[in-house]
């Protein structure tokens, strides 16, 4: 008989990820998934039809560890087009399996096992899995509810002398927050101080509602400092592609790129030529796209808002956080159980993105990444919650 746990004591903590086991009950209840984070819809004809063409072309090697070269040149094009910035394709430019995959290797790349990564919480869930893995230690900025903003002193409170990087994501999932010039100064000015990295989580950039994206790279005396990550599948609707990347100074893409070559080493060739023909659209698609994810999260707010939810609007993302206490729940666990087992809906409970759950217990989180049709189904169904 094996007496020795077959899990590493790294990973046990975790469990299965709460997006794995709504999308469970989702289905086991045939509830409208409100939960996970994926569009019911397929992303843009033009984008498949490149994979399409590049699988008939025989494109179905390895592509090179770093991202196919159409690929990090469109990308090159596109951050000097939209942001002026500037990535040399070739050492600057990284594509991985997923901005999942990218942040596991920015977080192994750059620690030793004991440094410290500070993580603002509510975080997304692979976050502190990788810092776990990576043997580094978390520690922890509350985004402080209802309004999710922090302060520079708690910032500085968290930071130590093993302190090697700030984990930053904006636009924010779960809250749909974006962090102001004034927020990421803050934090520019703690790195700096303190002689830190950092790493950003900005796959939602082109989902910014109010105001515009701002790369924290941009920052003067940041790109130096900067894992900028973002993501294909959230812009075009396709994330089952994952395909993500990091841009970062040379020194820092060694060090991402010395952990991706043994997770996946390259990503699928013939979605990377899509990817790549989808970046060269240009900024008109993306102002589609925000077009069209403004009303549906105008419309989804305004509904939750008639049905008795207490929800702000939120600034960015496809994700809105919205307080249920006038439906006699206190617990967001138990709230979302209650709402796809006895209402048909699927949502996200917040507290498991905190490490300190009380703070996230009050409220629930909707996609609306979904179809008008959906949304409105949802909302069919939550308007037969009892107000108490």
């Amino acid at each position: 008989m094996i007496r020795r746990p077959a899990l590493s004591s790294r990973l046990a903590p975790f469990g299965t990820t709460i997006f794995t086991e709504m999308t469970r009950l989702a289905e086991e209840h045939g509830a409208v998934n409100l939960a996970q984070g994926f569009p019911d819809f397929d992303g843009p004809e033009f984008a498949r039809e490149a994979a399409v063409e590049a699988i008939r072309g025989g494109l179905g090697q390895y592509a090179r560890m770093a991202g196919l070269p159409d690929l990090v040149r469109a990308l090159s094009l596109k951050y000097e087009r939209d942001y002026g910035l500037f990535y040399d394709p070739m050492a600057e430019i990284t594509v991985t399996s997923g901005a999942t995959e990218t942040l596991f290797a920015a977080i192994h790349g750059i620690t030793e096992p004991g440094d410290e990564i500070v993580l603002f919480e509510p975080y997304y869930d692979s976050y502190r899995a990788s810092v776990a893995m990576a043997g580094a230690v978390p520690r922890f900025v509350a985004l402080e509810a209802p309004d999710f903003r922090f302060g520079e002193g708690a910032l500085l409170e968290a930071c130590s002398e093993k302190t090697r990087a700030i984990l930053v994501n904006s636009p924010h999932n779960p809250t749909g927050r974006v962090f102001s010039r004034e927020e990421l100064e803050a934090i520019a000015r703690v790195a700096e101080e303190r002689d830190l990295y950092v790493i950003t989580d900005e796959v939602y950039e082109h989902l910014v509602y109010e105001g515009r994206h701002i790369p924290f790279a941009t920052l003067p005396g940041m790109r130096e400092r900067t894992i900028l990550i973002s993501s294909f599948g959230k812009t075009f609707s396709l994330t089952g592609w994952k395909i993500g990347w990091a841009c970062a100074p040379p020194a820092l893409s060694a060090a991402v790129r010395a952990a991706h070559q043994f997770v996946t080493f390259a990503t699928a060739t013939p979605l990377q030529k899509g990817a790549a023909v989808a970046l060269s659209t240009g900024p008109a698609f993306y102002e589609g796209l925000t077009r069209e994810y403004r009303e549906r999260r105008d419309f989804l707010v305004g509904a939750l808002r008639e049905i008795g939810f207490d929800v702000t609007a939120p600034e960015g993302t496809y994700f809105a956080c919205a307080r249920f206490g006038a439906f006699g729940f206190d617990d967001d666990v138990a709230f979302a159980r209650h709402l796809v087992s006895k209402i048909g809906v699927a949502v996200i409970p917040p507290s498991v993105f905190y490490e300190h759950t009380e703070k996230g217990k009050g409220y629930v989180r909707f996609a609306f990444c979904k179809k008008r049709e959906t949304l409105e189904r949802g909302i069919d169904r939550l308007r037969s919650l009892t107000r108490i």
